[in-house]
């Protein structure tokens, strides 16, 4: 670690850190003041400044040497220089949603700059403005840097797999009033699963080599497909204080942008939308739609603060490496207690979203789903010819779409549809897999989840889980599952892809390990590390 921070020193002795006082001033000021602890005994205040300071220089030299991966996208911006395959939501578009492409040719020289003033000097097609493209580009002080993570590139637009994730949210769309305990049921999630399974490109659970109504619309970790399709972290019982929790808003069965009128506007970010259709009665969470609304109005970290909470109250065990396991005259509090992993699951969303924008905005610049619905559209309709794969252009999900809507457009649970950035990685999944990674990190995740719920199939309350699985939901497998709820909770709305949400939960894992590693510098207590188990299956520890 001493080579390691010389390095850093020498790499950065000439930028100044505090005010205008070189590092290397402030690095012979820290010197000859012993480490606090090398002499636990000695607890001299004057001397602490120092320690801190070697700790964070450690922290620092540790994340620099994080080599930078390459930042590669799938090619379709330069293959088709019109825009077609990427995002361009709230910019001037034709009838056909194709984009100016003045303005398109301005927005990817802002990319390339990217500066503020080169954003704000784009002409928008309406009243909606961009969501912060400056947060990818902004800084850290702890975990590695944005241009440290990488996520693969995304389909390209005329490849099967882009095609399978097309099938996919439609088949979403169409069985989002679907109770998730009735989908071995009803028809159209049959042939949803029956559909998918055909497709060998589409890269969702199966079970022996099929997508059936058990794995369908599931995330890709080993928890996914145990038990209930929601997790357990949001059924369970808690209080916020002396405030109980009661059930979620929903909305009533009703979809938006399926005309190509208020498509077109959409696409512009022409507002005022259409207005919403809230659901009056609290409910659980039954059905695609419930999850849809809840991930269109949550505070991104409550669901896994809630999840902390659920935790408590059902007397989890922590990870059995936290060093106050075994005193007699001392217990963790705010570190290694409750009000750490509280602040923590919101502290490293905050770095989290840092690095999904950057991937979203200065890499991958992928198109939403509702874009990608228009060229489904106009492509069947005659209007205009693109290179989609023909899995598309004949699947049964699109052929129902439009006997239930008369357009081939993707129908939305959002009256506004997507948000005005774009898809790759989704930021919800990204928080996700960050903040329970954190919650994965700091508790027993073998614990074997006590009296299991499920919603009814009316969302007015939970009922007793009793599935032949009811043994195997795990504090691991269903944070994992809560995790891919709240991704998929975006797809069910019709505005994300599924590669969106795995490389997301896979990106913000990156992250919160990343950040995890710099604060193990920082605790005076015995603390050797956790071990907790990655998304895809490995141990690792920090």
């Amino acid at each position: 670690m001493k080579a390691t921070r010389r390095r850093f020193l020498k790499t950065f002795g000439a930028v100044a850190v505090a005010g205008s006082v070189p590092l290397a001033t402030l690095e012979a000021r820290a010197a000859g003041l012993p480490d606090l602890a090398a002499n636990p005994q000695t607890l001299n205040p004057r001397r602490r400044p120092g320690t801190a300071f070697h700790k964070k220089v450690s922290a620092a030299a540790g994340d620099l040497i994080v080599p930078v991966p390459s930042q590669a996208n799938n090619g379709d911006e330069a293959q088709f220089p019109t825009g077609v395959a990427n995002y361009t939501k709230g910019f001037p578009h034709n009838e056909f949603g194709e984009v100016d492409p003045v303005v398109y040719a301005s927005y990817l020289a802002a990319v390339k700059s990217g500066k503020r003033a080169d954003f704000d000097n784009l002409q928008m097609g309406g009243n909606t403005p961009l969501v912060d493209p400056q947060a990818g580009l902004a800084f850290d002080l702890e975990g590695i840097d944005v241009s440290q993570g990488s996520i693969p590139p995304f389909d390209t637009l005329g490849s099967p797999g882009l095609a399978a994730q097309v099938v996919e949210v439609y088949w979403q769309a169409l069985a989002r009033d679907v109770p998730f305990s009735q989908y071995g049921a009803q028809p159209s999630t049959q042939a949803a699963a029956a559909e998918l399974s055909t497709l060998a490109a589409f890269r969702g659970p199966r079970g022996n080599g099929s997508v059936t109504t058990q794995t369908l619309f599931r995330g890709f970790t080993a928890g996914d497909v145990v038990g209930p399709y929601v997790s357990q972290f949001f059924v369970q019982p808690f209080t916020y204080g002396a405030i109980p929790f009661t059930g979620y808003l929903t909305s009533l069965p009703v979809d938006f942008i399926a005309d190509t009128t208020s498509w077109l506007r959409v696409q512009n970010g022409q507002q005022p939308f259409q207005d919403a259709h809230p659901d009056p009665q609290i409910r659980y969470i039954r059905n695609g739609r419930d999850l849809a609304e809840y991930v269109h109005n949550d505070v991104l970290f409550q669901e896994y603060l809630n999840a902390a909470l659920m935790l408590a109250a059902m007397h989890a065990p922590l990870n059995s490496g936290n060093p106050y396991d075994n005193l007699k005259s001392e217990t963790g509090f705010i570190t290694f207690g409750f009000p750490m992993v509280h602040v923590l699951v919101a502290e490293v969303i905050a770095r989290a979203l840092k690095h999904a924008w950057y991937q979203k905005w200065f890499v991958h610049r992928m198109a939403r789903p509702e874009e990608i619905g228009g060229l489904v559209h106009f492509t069947l309709t005659g209007a205009r010819s693109y290179p989609l794969n023909g899995s598309v252009l004949g699947s049964q999900a699109v052929q129902q779409a439009f006997k239930r809507n008369g357009t081939y457009l993707l129908p939305h649970s959002y009256p506004e549809g997507c948000p005005q950035h774009p898809s790759y990685p989704s930021g919800h999944a990204t928080a996700a897999g960050a903040a329970v990674t954190i919650l994965k990190w700091f508790f027993d995740e073998s614990f074997v989840i006590p009296k299991p719920l499920v919603a009814s199939d009316d969302g007015s309350g939970p009922l007793p889980y009793t599935g032949a699985d009811a043994g195997q939901l795990t504090v691991g497998g269903e944070l994992n599952k809560l995790a891919s709820n709240v991704g998929f909770g975006r797809v069910f709305s019709g505005i994300h892809w599924r590669s969106d949400i795995e490389e997301g939960m896979r990106l913000g894992e990156t992250v919160a390990i990343a950040l995890l590693r710099d604060q193990a510098h920082l605790y005076g207590e015995n603390f050797t590390g956790f071990t907790f188990t990655k998304f895809d299956g490995t141990r690792t520890t920090i």
